[in-house]
């Protein structure tokens, strides 16, 4: 396994690892007795060890190789994993693993979608097209994700040792990637710029990136969060018995449509509109209005609806928001332009543990009718700035 798909591969792994988590939510709350405030925080603090994960990872890469920053992305995957498998004794352990798994998925999206983005061209893949890293790396982030909470969830509802063999079984999996991403062909590790230097990512204040991308991002997995972490919480009522095999269904529902959907959004992408954009954040304002639907008359058909809206909307809007981002940053600012989208839209991670606390004084259905609203007025952001501020073709690197 060498070239994109061993680094295909460890960026599965890794996705894994932060996925993973998702469908137990409803597990520790139940046989813990943590408040919802205290399960969302658990999914919030990830985002903690992600963002300054994605935001260095990248130039760190380009300065010392892929391969090293990649193999320590997979080492934090492993360490989570086992620290996580430790959750009965408290807290501290589920906040720790949660740290690391952010900063698991953080390296890797990182570096692994940069590296992916390089071998998915000549000379190391002469059959590839401008699109295949992008498809590829966002492929791996749903595969992993999705099967992550499959088989985590499933094992959780139906197979022994719940907190503990879901996270033993990650890491069987895992461990092999440590040598393959050893054995990969290396692209980074090229730059002499001083460190300070290369943190710094102009193409940021790209226009394109800041009006349309940067207006996006948050909801990709703000919508994630509240399709698959926080409605189970939500509907416990309504699934007793069955809360964590519902809060699977709903993590696979969503990522497997997000997977699905992916060959069909590289159609949507245009180098002279943000067609593909709006359509996504189109998609995923009707996933939170179909979540507060789901609240509001208790319905657990309502919330599998919406999970599948939201994975039509993650997918698009992962797979053309990186073919934007390609076009913008060009070849020196892609790694650390990458790393700044991801940490934009994983920051929605932390919606449903804002929503937990401030409910109340607010109801429910008033912080989704909020949301809602919020979603289209980014969404008319997004379409005033539909054909401006373009960038070159030519910057597609």
């Amino acid at each position: 396994m060498r070239g994109w798909k061993g680094v295909f591969g460890a960026l599965f792994v890794c996705s894994w690892a932060g996925n993973q988590f998702s469908p137990l939510l409803l597990m520790y709350e139940n046989t813990r007795g943590y408040d919802a405030v205290t399960v969302n925080a658990f999914l919030g603090v990830y985002v903690l060890g992600l963002v300054p994960a994605l935001l260095l990872a990248g130039v760190l890469s380009d300065r010392y190789g892929r391969k090293p920053v990649m193999t320590a992305g997979v080492l934090f995957a492993l360490l989570a994993s086992a620290v996580l498998s430790l959750g009965a004794v408290g807290t501290a352990p589920i906040y720790a693993g949660r740290l690391l798994s952010g900063m698991a998925v953080g390296t890797a999206m990182a570096v692994g979608s940069t590296w992916l983005k390089e071998l998915s061209q000549p000379p190391f893949d002469p059959a590839a097209d401008r699109g295949s890293g992008a498809r590829r790396a966002s492929l791996a982030f749903t595969l992993g994700s999705g099967l992550g909470a499959l088989l985590a969830g499933a094992l959780a509802q139906w197979g022994p040792l719940p907190e503990v063999l879901p996270f033993l079984l990650h890491l069987v999996v895992a461990l092999p990637f440590v040598v393959v991403v050893r054995r990969i062909e290396e692209t980074g590790g090229t730059s002499r710029e001083p460190l300070r230097e290369q943190l710094r990512v102009r193409s940021i204040a790209h226009k394109r990136f800041r009006r349309v991308v940067l207006v996006t991002a948050p909801w990709i997995f703000g919508a994630a969060a509240l399709a698959y972490g926080y409605t189970p919480v939500l509907l416990k009522a309504q699934t007793q018995g069955f809360g964590i095999a519902y809060a699977t269904l709903l993590t696979v529902v969503s990522l497997g449509v997000a997977a699905v959907v992916q060959p069909v959004a590289k159609r949507l992408d245009s180098v002279s509109s943000a067609r593909g954009i709006t359509f996504a954040l189109l998609v995923l304002t009707a996933s939170v209005a179909c979540i507060g639907l789901a609240v509001a008359t208790a319905s657990v058909w309502f919330g599998i609806v919406s999970a599948a809206l939201s994975g039509a909307g993650i997918g698009t809007a992962l797979s053309t928001g990186l073919l934007e981002v390609q076009r913008i940053a060009g070849t020196r600012d892609l790694a650390g332009l990458t790393g700044a989208f991801y940490a934009a839209a994983y920051a929605g991670f932390l919606l449903p543990t804002l929503m937990a606390a401030m409910t109340p004084p607010f109801t429910s259905a008033q912080l989704f009718a909020a949301l809602v609203l919020l979603a289209l007025v980014s969404t008319a952001v997004v379409v005033r700035n539909f054909r401006k501020h373009l960038p070159a073709v030519s910057a597609a690197g």
